[in-house]
């Protein structure tokens, strides 16, 4: 079964999220359990979490089919030393929030090596740093996006992934999101069936899909290969609808959450009944 939800506003409190999800239709969510453009945030206090844990479980999501996002600020393969303790800091309070709402998983984007440092060492101070955490915590998969390439992100081949996960210690705890918009552009196709089977061939082959955690489901503004990250509502970007036929009709993307991130989120609810219309 899927489980296709959007990204909702957690403004006014984390709660306010699966409001704002059960109002669109979701059977899923995405959220940031913190301003994602600051590096500080309030503490979650009892009363917040507890009327989060309350609300989640009246609205009959699980918590598996939540997908928390952590802040665009983190780099957790920053070349400066510093910059990247600062990154693991916020990171590891990140994933505590997950663990004081109940939740199992905390996607994020890799990292990028700000062309100061070679892309092996950058995968592997990301890591470093992955396993740092999952050292300091417990219950949480650390869930890795992969990106679009655009400037000197990381994440955008699926051998990037590959090499991050060869790495962690504890493999139990580490999954991966796929961006359909990021996979696309940058050179995966998935627009017809024979492309859409070649490309997750070469997921399986070289992630392997025991580690799919998580989709976003998002059409794409750029062409196929563009290393750009700009997304577009399903059906009306250079992807096109088909694929998200195929995504819908996959048993490997079953009870995982399928997050819209599209553009025009006044028409999400319509967007969530088009996919679930095009289950065979």
């Amino acid at each position: 079964m899927k489980y296709v939800g959007a990204h909702t506003s957690a403004t006014g409190g984390v709660y306010n999220a699966i409001s704002n999800a059960q109002s669109i239709g979701a059977k899923a969510f995405a959220l940031f359990t913190k301003n994602q453009r600051r590096w500080d945030a309030k503490p979650l206090d009892t009363e917040t979490i507890d009327k989060f844990k309350k609300m989640l479980d009246e609205s009959g999501i699980l918590a598996r089919h939540v997908l928390p996002h952590d802040s665009y600020l983190i780099n957790l393969g920053h070349p400066e030393e510093e910059k990247r303790q600062k990154s693991m800091e916020a990171f590891l309070d990140e994933v505590q929030r997950c663990e004081l709402l109940g939740l199992d998983r905390l996607n994020f984007h890799p990292g990028s090596h700000l062309k100061e440092i070679d892309e092996d060492e950058c995968l592997d101070r990301i890591a470093e740093a992955m396993n740092i955490t999952l050292d300091k915590t417990s219950g949480i998969s650390l869930v890795l996006e992969n990106t679009a390439g655009q400037g000197s992100n990381l994440g955008w081949k699926f051998e990037h992934l590959a090499h991050i996960i060869d790495k962690v210690e504890d493999k139990s705890r580490v999954g991966v999101c796929i961006d359909t918009c990021h996979m696309f552009t940058a050179g995966y196709d998935i627009r017809t069936r024979e492309a859409y089977d070649v490309t997750m061939a070469q997921f399986e082959n070289i992630v392997g899909f025991k580690y799919l955690k998580g989709m976003h489901i998002n059409d794409s503004k750029p062409e196929l290969g563009s290393h750009v990250d700009r997304h577009d509502s399903i059906g009306k970007g250079k992807i096109g609808i088909d694929a998200f036929r195929f995504i819908m009709n996959d048993e490997r993307m079953d009870d995982i959450p399928l997050i819209l991130e599209t553009i025009d989120e006044t028409i999400w609810a319509q967007e969530i009944k088009l996919l679930y219309s095009l289950v065979d």
